[in-house]
């Protein structure tokens, strides 16, 4: 027997308290402190180039002493940075991977690299942490030079048991040498990578000379160079704009080779913003729609010795004409988009290249400044004990005898002090001095070392007080940087005269042609010619003619779906076919979405005048065949008409046009095309013109009259005013009777 449950008594809670407070005040508390979190920390890269991961990241490795030495796994490092860096394992790996030598998505990587950590021109995945190692690259010296000299703010990191730079002492401009792209709250950054060799000359440069013009600098810094590659586009108008205010934009193509003996395209390198696997997809699309003829065979032939997309030509194609294409149709030739938005101060700004080096700069000397204020120091204090070890040189001996003499270890600094009038620190100096040091060799070599400490820190007092010697030591660093990393540009510039001239695009040729379209989605056209000998159409079993027009080769068709969309495409995309051939099947030419079907279809040369849609609700409307019309080559459009109710019946609008409808209740109606309602909003469902019975629905709707049979009773299928729920259809004329009802 069940045991009776017992009644559990639910007290009741009282409501939470309601109180009004203004959405200004909750943005301010809740939100903003995450929008500024995210500008500060996280996706808006500082003066030093580097955003917060990746400082994190670059200071625990020198922390870990992989400037020297054998490589580590990079678990390892991914663990330790973790301390610094409190997201998860997988968010540091991916930095990074970025930063590696195997990556190349920088021109000069960070951190040398050993095993798999994929490729910046393709998706290809990286290997997992525990299998790849890693070092620092002898290049990232430059970065952190000082830091351990007092060049920067150490901060505490987030649970206050670390102490991390602020920013990284560049000894370079990085910000304009490794690319960076960030989105924050309400902004985002995007800045492109140039030569190295170029940002220096181009910053020494501008030290020496503050007033240089934005035109000195495009001769010096030329163009943005990237580590895929690729040819850019010289276009000096862009780039002064890009330069002046740190936003525009500029044209890379992919650099390519035409072998002829095997009538192929090889593609070397790409541009940066793409990658191998994009350019194939969509080369592949634009043969299999039928826009690009001359392609045999695309692949991948990638291999150790870097990128190779090869293209394989159709006998007779015309390598140079078929590339101006697809330059124009794929990402072969991409737009790189600028805007310099960098931190400065913590403030988020949007700089030319002129400020970006001027902030650098001011950057720099303070770095450099505060190092040689640590130098000083130590400097001054080394030479402050030489001071004291001089004046024991004047008698040893007595120095000797003070400590010999002396009965207790802590009267020892004492007494020297009292017996050489030296300090404190000096006497420790000397009290600590091993037994065999106390000879007259040994002391006078140590203060032989006094002069070139005071020459020393003379020099430095100096370079401290006076900014203009400070940028002199800058300009120096630069030019032996310059000489030490420098490499070549990787991306070309390809000057206006060196462009060929636009290839214009090939005309279609024009003839008359019959187009037909089947029930079950299958689409042909037939020439004139073809149809003399043989017009009559072949189907599947159980399918028959749709729609059928007279048209040229010229001309657009829309398709129509059940699912509320058009896809676009043109009648010379379609091969020519014989009216015994079935013919595409449009859902797999067109890639529609699985369990979508042709409904409606229409071929047409001009966007003028409207459509006349009519819904299985009884609802019908005009829509403006404009609506889809586009300056693209879109191939889908969604959202092209009302989805709320199935579509009964397309037609192309005419003021003469009369419609047959019939619904599943056997009533009629005949429907003018005044009475349909127009819109301009192509989703809009228009009106009522067909009062239905509950679960009632349109079953037919036809073009009547034009050539066809008319009905014995026609006018009482007319009504004056819409909607109505029609008339009984009674007509007698068998023949209309089974075409209404197909």
């Amino acid at each position: 027997m069940a045991k009776s449950k017992k009644n559990v008594r639910i007290e009741e809670k009282p409501e939470a308290p309601v109180s009004d407070v203004g959405i200004v005040s909750i943005l301010e508390t809740n939100y903003m402190p995450y929008a500024m979190s995210v500008i500060v920390s996280r996706a808006i890269p500082e003066i030093d180039g580097f955003k917060p991961a990746h400082r994190k990241l670059l200071y625990t490795m020198y922390k870990m002493g992989l400037m020297t030495g054998a490589k580590t796994k990079s678990a390892k490092v991914v663990g330790q940075t973790m301390m610094l860096n409190p997201h998860g394992d997988s968010a540091i790996y991916e930095t990074l991977v970025r930063l590696t030598t195997g990556k190349e998505a920088l021109l000069h990587p960070f951190v040398e690299s050993k095993g798999s950590f994929g490729k910046q021109y393709s998706d290809m995945a990286y290997a997992a942490s525990r299998y790849t190692e890693v070092k620092l690259a002898p290049f990232c010296a430059e970065i952190f030079d000082g830091i351990d000299r007092d060049a920067v703010d150490m901060v505490d990191n987030y649970d206050g048991t670390m102490k991390e730079p602020s920013i990284l002492p560049v000894s370079f401009p990085n910000v304009l040498v490794s690319p960076n792209t960030g989105i924050a709250v309400g902004m985002a950054s995007t800045i492109c990578s140039f030569n190295l060799g170029e940002i220096c000359d181009a910053t020494a440069a501008f030290i020496e000379n503050e007033s240089i013009t934005c035109d000195e600098l495009l001769d010096i810094l030329k163009a943005p160079d990237f580590s895929t590659g690729g040819l850019l586009l010289y276009d000096r108008e862009k780039l002064r704009e890009i330069y002046t205010t740190g936003r525009g934009s500029f044209k890379v193509r992919a650099k390519y080779a035409y072998d002829k003996a095997a009538n192929r395209i090889e593609i070397t390198q790409i541009p940066y913003t793409t990658t191998l696997e994009k350019i194939k997809a969509t080369i592949v699309l634009l043969v299999k729609n039928g826009r690009i003829k001359e392609i045999a065979d695309v692949r991948d032939e990638t291999d150790l010795n870097g990128l190779k997309l090869t293209i394989d030509l159709k006998r007779g194609s015309d390598s140079e004409k078929l590339m101006a294409r697809l330059f124009k149709t794929t990402p072969l030739e991409d737009d790189f988009a600028c805007n310099f938005n960098i931190l400065v101060g913590g403030t988020p700004m949007t700089l030319g290249i002129r400020e970006i080096l001027d902030e650098w700069a001011a950057f720099r000397v303070e770095c450099l400044r505060r190092t040689f204020i640590y130098d000083l120091d130590k400097k001054s204090d080394k030479l402050h004990l030489l001071y004291g070890l001089k004046e024991i040189l004047l008698d040893i001996d007595l120095a000797i005898s003070i400590i010999r003499n002396t009965e207790t270890e802590k009267e020892v600094v004492p007494n020297l002090m009292a017996g050489f009038g030296i300090d404190e620190k000096q006497a420790e100096y000397v009290a600590d001095i091993k037994l065999r040091n106390i000879n007259r060799e040994y002391i006078v070599n140590r203060i032989s070392e006094i002069d070139d400490l005071e020459k020393e820190t003379a020099e430095l007092r100096e370079l401290i007080a006076d900014d203009r010697k400070i940028k002199a030591v800058i300009v120096r660093q630069l030019k032996t940087i310059k000489e030490k990393y420098a490499i070549p540009r990787k991306t070309f510039i390809l000057y206006e005269d060196d462009v060929p001239a636009d290839v214009p695009e090939e005309t279609v040729e024009d003839y008359p042609v019959v187009a037909f379209l089947s029930h079950e989605g299958y689409f042909k056209k037939c020439t004139l010619a073809s149809l003399r000998g043989n017009d009559v159409q072949k189907f599947k079993e159980n399918d028959s003619l749709l729609e059928k027009w007279e048209t040229s080769n010229s001309a657009d068709v829309l398709f129509f779906t059940s699912k509320a969309q058009v896809y676009k495409s043109h009648l010379y995309d379609f091969e020519d076919a014989k009216a015994s051939l079935l013919g595409d099947y449009v859902p797999a030419k067109l890639s529609f979405e699985p369990d979508e079907r042709v409904v409606a279809a229409c071929c047409l040369k001009d966007y003028g005048g409207s459509f006349t849609l009519f819904f299985e609700n009884g609802k019908a409307v005009r829509i403006p065949a404009s609506s889809y019309e586009t300056k693209t080559n879109r191939r889908k459009l969604v959202n092209a008409f009302w989805s709320g109710s199935p579509v009964a019946g397309i037609f192309r609008s005419s003021a003469e046009n009369e419609y047959l409808l019939l619904s599943s209740t056997s009533k009629a109606l005949l429907v003018k095309e005044e009475q349909v309602t127009e819109k301009t909003t192509k989703t809009s469902s228009g009106a009522s013109v067909f009062t239905l019975r509950k679960n009632g629905r349109v079953v037919s709707v036809r073009l009547y009259g034009k050539d066809g049979p008319r009905l014995v009773k026609e006018a009482k299928y007319r009504k004056a005013t819409l909607p109505s729920a029609g008339t009984l259809f009674e007509d007698d004329d068998p023949e209309l009777t089974q075409q209404t009802l197909l």
